[in-house]
């Protein structure tokens, strides 16, 4: 739900005033009045009169619960819970210094808030961060800047940037853990006692030009100088994924001089970007394991909180109505739910059926269609299908062949107004408002968009790329179909955006606008935004090196008996096992440096050694495989659709890019295990 006064007017250009009324007038009749039930359009009549103004101590409460489910939903909720799990301790041991002052920002308020209703925070900041407490501001305004202050910088156990880790960083060295190393390759337990997680664990500066200093690595990264050497086209510029957004934004010496930016509908004002590979190649959100992409998540909101913070606004994060959703049907289901009726289905499935569906229809006929997705239909066979939909889909009793393009483009519509929630997250478009407003260039609002898409859960943000790669097939025909990218973004805006507040004519207009050019934004930059930035993947490779280093702490009690275990042994020899080293351990003993076994379970050639010099790629190794198994006709058909993973060690399972440099990512993780499969 979002608050008025979290809105502020952007500057918009007089030639677009007719267009952003169209759009407020969508949002109107397309957005949240349809849709709300009576009962929710009583709460808002009653939440629209007059009412004294709230105590202090009132706003400080509610803040102090926001504040608190936020740290839930970037997984720190160990500091609310006082619950010593090894998950919040990795997270915060690889927080940057202005993710870091984000939480703590956050966290203070939560404190304080405790301490408003006579509660014992569950934790002290000092307990967390190792810094002196200060009250927490009431705005973002007034928050301490981000520019390097003396207690920032202190922080410990807090990166300064982030970059895949170089060989020292890795999880087979002591960089990571004041223990020694032990004969298979891990590390012994860490002393309990006064120490906490963040001394434990010290700061590693790491960053992607092999500098130690942040903002060394940082400005090179803002250099211009850089793009000349790469021969980036005059007309584009290079994005870099290396280092943390909320860092290079901090760094900019001239961010404050930003002018007022306006909206404007012509597609020449979008950059061009070029995202040059690094030796790691690129990563699809598909290509990490679920556990990874779960903590890419919490890291990509942190990330956006602490953006938003460099330029002095505050990511509101106001409570929304509750709505439950249907728990059968098609329209008003949750995604979540909807997709596990259709893994019965098939168990790969990551978008809707129903949807897919309603894509394909469209393609079929209507790509050329004009107006397609203006055009309103036949409402009697609207409903008609609605109703046949809700009940026969599930059972694939539905006759597809008698509905038309239109009728599919209509109910497409209805399927994502109707959602109990908006596919993307509404509550954060007044931040996008106030951004506009403040005057970045696209860049600025691109590398937003870009974490705010990696924080989506996973069913909106698979169903969100299936959309924005139908949307691109109907504006490829703009010429016959009349849709453009503005068109588009501006008619489909209100159905994917949606608010069930109520807001003044003029907030409305804020919104719809705005949520049209983020939508644009996301259509035009559809080929890079669902890559994963390579800062992020550092990240949880350090957090899955601290959990591993973390379980390595036995408790008290654990360690009481496994020194009776030795006395007895030591008491008994006969009995006693001469100590084994384990499987994996004598396999990486085996293996040479700069060798790797890969094994591939369904060729002919099922593993191979393999020496890796500076220039192997991933695509070599898979030419290796493929001429290993070029005499069967059916090894060949399945070389086409095989990839090269690397699993475990401090990664769950990644996909890599057929031009990542093995040796590179060897480095990185040395004990995962390198297999080909689809």
């Amino acid at each position: 739900m979002l608050s008025n006064e979290s809105l502020h007017p952007p500057a918009f250009s007089r030639s677009n005033s007719q267009t952003s009324v169209t759009a407020a007038h969508l949002w109107r009749s397309s957005g949240g009045k349809s849709r709300v039930s009576k009962r929710a359009a009583r709460g808002r009549r009653r939440r629209s009169r007059p009412q004294r103004p709230q105590p202090r101590s009132s706003q400080w409460m509610k803040e102090g619960e926001l504040e608190a489910e936020w740290l839930q939903d970037v997984g720190l909720s160990t500091l609310i819970s006082g619950n010593e799990e090894e998950d919040g301790k990795a997270l915060l041991s690889t927080l940057t210094r202005t993710q870091a002052a984000a939480v703590k920002k956050r966290y203070n308020t939560y404190t304080q808030t405790l301490r408003k209703k006579n509660k014992q925070a569950v934790r002290d900041v000092r307990d967390v961060f190792g810094v002196s407490e200060s009250p927490p501001s009431d705005s973002c305004k007034n928050a301490a800047p981000l520019d390097g202050t003396k207690e920032e910088k202190d922080l410990p156990g807090v990166a300064k940037a982030s970059r895949p880790l170089p060989d020292e960083a890795s999880l087979s060295s002591t960089a990571l853990s004041n223990g020694s190393q032990d004969e298979e390759g891990g590390f012994e337990a860490l002393q309990s006692g006064s120490v906490s997680i963040l001394e434990a664990i010290p700061d590693i500066a790491v960053h992607t030009n092999g500098s130690t200093d942040a903002e060394q690595s940082v400005q090179s990264v803002l250099n211009d100088d850089v793009y000349l050497e790469k021969n980036i086209p005059p007309e584009a510029e290079e994005l870099s994924f290396e280092v943390s957004y909320s860092e290079m934004v901090t760094e900019t010496p001239d961010r404050n001089k930003w002018k007022k930016s306006d909206i404007k509908k012509e597609d020449y004002v979008l950059t061009k970007f070029i995202v040059q590979k690094t030796r790691f190649g690129l990563t699809e959100t598909g290509d990490l394991s679920a556990e990874d992409m779960k903590k890419i998540r919490h890291l990509s909101l942190i990330e956006l909180t602490a953006f938003f913070d460099a330029f002095g606004i505050q990511l509101k994060r106001n409570k929304t109505e509750r709505v439950r959703g249907r728990d059968n049907g098609i329209f008003g289901v949750p995604l979540t739910v909807l997709l596990d009726n259709d893994r019965k289905k098939d168990p790969a499935v990551k978008v809707p059926l129903v949807l897919q569906k309603f894509f394909q229809k469209v393609e079929e006929s209507g790509l050329e269609s004009e107006g397609i997705f203006r055009l309103s239909g036949c409402t009697a066979k609207v409903k008609q299908y609605r109703e046949e939909l809700d009940a026969r889909f599930n059972t694939d009793k539905f006759k597809w062949d008698k509905m038309c393009h239109r009728e599919a483009a209509v109910m497409l519509k209805a399927f994502f107004r109707e959602l109990p929630t908006s596919l993307f997250p509404v509550e954060y478009i007044p931040a996008f408002i106030s951004l506009i407003e403040r005057g970045p260039d696209i860049k600025v609002q691109f590398q937003a968009l870009h974490l705010m898409v990696m924080a989506l859960p996973d069913a909106n943000r698979d169903t969100a790329q299936a959309l924005m790669t139908f949307f691109n097939k109907v504006i490829a025909n703009e010429s016959k179909n009349r849709m453009s990218l503005w068109n588009i973004s501006t008619v489909m805006a209100p159905n994917l955006f949606f608010s069930r507040s109520k807001h003044s004519d003029y907030e409305e207009l804020l919104l719809a606008s705005t949520a049209a050019h983020v939508l644009r934004l996301m259509l035009k930059y559809q080929n890079i935004l669902w890559k994963v930035p390579s800062f992020l993947i550092t990240q949880v490779r350090r957090m899955n090196e601290a959990t591993m280093l973390l379980k390595k702490q036995l408790p008290s009690v654990k360690k009481l008996l496994r020194r009776k275990t030795l006395e007895r042994e030591v008491s008994s020899p006969k009995t006693s096992k001469v100590p084994q080293k384990s499987p994996s351990s004598r396999r990486m003993s085996d293996v040479p440096e700069g060798v790797i076994r890969v094994h591939a379970p369904l060729l002919s050639k099922v593993s191979m050694a393999i020496q890796l010099n500076s220039q192997t790629k991933a695509k070599d190794i898979l030419a290796k495989f493929q001429y290993e198994n070029s005499h069967g006709s059916s090894d060949r058909i399945k070389m086409q659709n095989q990839r090269l993973y690397e699993v475990g060690g401090n990664i769950g399972q990644h996909c890599l890019d057929p031009d990542a440099y093995i040796l590179d990512v060897y480095h990185v993780n040395p004990h995962a295990e390198w297999v080909i499969k689809p």
